[in-house]
């Protein structure tokens, strides 16, 4: 049962935990059997990281009702996801004084305090911590530092078992993944003797996403980020990460994107809530892809491309082994969620519902509420990638008649004497695979793994794939 701890530093982090969440539900494949979500942001408000925690918690919530054996066909949500802490965070002691208070500025003698305000200027020195370190890595190596003798960290090194891995999320222009990344890694590689584990984490596989520009802010003359700054910043993070981080990683993955669209320019707190991007989609991927990887060799570095330069990705813009990894499991993960939204409330009085004992009160318990929560936030995710810049849209998310029609670059197969379509080709299908099932498991399970089986079907029928 190996474990796959996986810490999203900062806001970009958080996202791109929540595509992998989505990956995980659609049953995108991932060999570690469960993954644990770690949070770092000292933004206590960031309205990225709290969705996440939502989703995450969701994804538990609904997972926890199913159970997953040799004879299990579903595979919507089967690796578990499971945190170290309730909330997914690891705590940022201090995170609501000022830098200077952290650092106790007030009380070093003079040289020392010369020393420090050549190395911080006035402005680093008097920003509020709470809101996060604004773009500036030098404050956040000083703050993150104290992770490795927290409560959270001694915590991580006592689960952490032989086959576990670990994979870091973070983001290369910014100020808490560029401070964070780095220090993380050396306190893993250099775990205290006083650790329980320490030679395990020492040697364990490490992976790493590091994300490059992809998006702009807007101008803002009250802001401490600015745009302009994004690739200096990132090329001396290059140099710094080629001769001090690369080495102590399994698999270093590099993704970034030409800068296309500026989001608004908020600092931190509930504010930074930026629109999901397919480079967290892609950086997702690099996490999967490490998971399954079964011969390490270190120091292996990796980069994302895609076969066809659009300003808007479908699944035929997709290099072959991506587009493989996500056109089958998106896309009945896509069915599964119109047919819940659209058509299953008028549908209970069919054989299927029947059989399955999906009675009207089934649609108002906590498992359903959670995945319809979940389901709603799945397809936020799929509008707010295909309105991005670069945007992925590889479905029609309008409302339309022929929901066969909507993933783009697909023609739907019509059989010769097919007489049904849409849903309720799909209730058909649904009927059908509802009398196979064994009525012993329980009704999350009868339900999931008949919606699940009924998609599979149906990806055959209308799509050979």
């Amino acid at each position: 049962m190996s474990k796959l701890y996986v810490f999203g530093i900062g806001g970009t982090g958080a996202r791109v935990l929540k595509s992998l969440s989505f990956l995980l539900a659609a049953g995108v494949k991932c060999k570690s059997s469960s993954v644990v979500p770690i949070l770092i942001d000292p933004d206590a408000a960031n309205g990225d990281v709290n969705k996440t925690v939502d989703i995450l918690q969701y994804y538990q919530s609904i997972r926890s009702k199913l159970s997953f054996d040799g004879e299990t066909s579903n595979q919507f949500f089967k690796t578990e996801i499971s945190p170290l802490n309730p909330n997914f965070r690891i705590n940022i002691q201090d995170s609501k004084k000022k830098f200077k208070e952290f650092i106790d500025f007030q009380d070093l003698d003079k040289k020392n305090k010369a020393l420090i305000s050549l190395l911080f200027s006035k402005k680093n020195l008097n920003a509020d911590l709470e809101v996060g370190f604004k773009g500036n890595p030098n404050m956040g190596s000083v703050v993150l530092n104290q992770f490795n003798t927290s409560k959270d960290f001694e915590d991580f090194a006592s689960s952490f078992a032989q086959g576990d891995r670990i994979f870091i999320i973070s983001s290369i222009f910014g100020g808490t993944g560029a401070a964070g990344f780095p220090l993380l890694l050396k306190n893993i590689r250099s775990a205290s003797p006083s650790l329980n584990n320490h030679s395990l984490l020492r040697s364990a596989p490490v992976g790493a996403v590091s994300v490059l520009p992809y998006f702009g802010v807007k101008k803002d003359v009250e802001s401490d980020i600015e745009k302009s700054t994004f690739i200096s910043k990132t090329k001396a993070a290059l140099r710094y990460y080629e001769y001090g981080v690369n080495d102590s990683v399994d698999s270093m993955y590099y993704l970034g994107d030409k800068l296309a669209k500026d989001y608004d320019n908020n600092e931190g707190s509930v504010a930074q809530q930026n629109d999901a991007h397919f480079i967290e989609l892609a950086s997702a991927l690099a996490i999967l892809d490490f998971a399954n990887e079964t011969n390490f060799t270190m120091n292996k570095v990796k980069e994302f491309g895609i076969a066809n330069e659009s300003q808007t990705l479908t699944f035929n813009d997709l290099e072959n082994v991506t587009k493989s990894d996500l056109v089958k499991p998106l896309s009945k993960y896509y069915f599964f969620h119109l047919y819940l939204k659209n058509q299953l409330p008028s549908s209970i009085e069919a054989v299927f519902a029947k059989r399955l004992q999906i009675k009207e009160p089934f649609l108002y318990e906590d498992f359903y509420q959670n995945l319809e929560k979940y389901n709603d936030l799945f397809w936020n995710w799929l509008k707010e990638m295909a309105d991005n810049q670069r945007g992925f849209a590889p479905y029609s998310l309008s409302a339309g008649t022929d929901i066969f029609n909507s993933i783009k670059g697909y023609k739907p197969h019509k059989g010769f004497l097919e007489k049904t379509k849409n849903y309720e080709r799909i209730t058909a299908f649904l009927n059908k695979r509802a009398r196979e099932i064994n009525t012993s498991e329980s009704t999350e399970d009868r339900f999931m793994e008949v919606f699940y089986d009924t998609t599979e079907v149906l990806m055959a029928d209308k799509y050979k794939l």
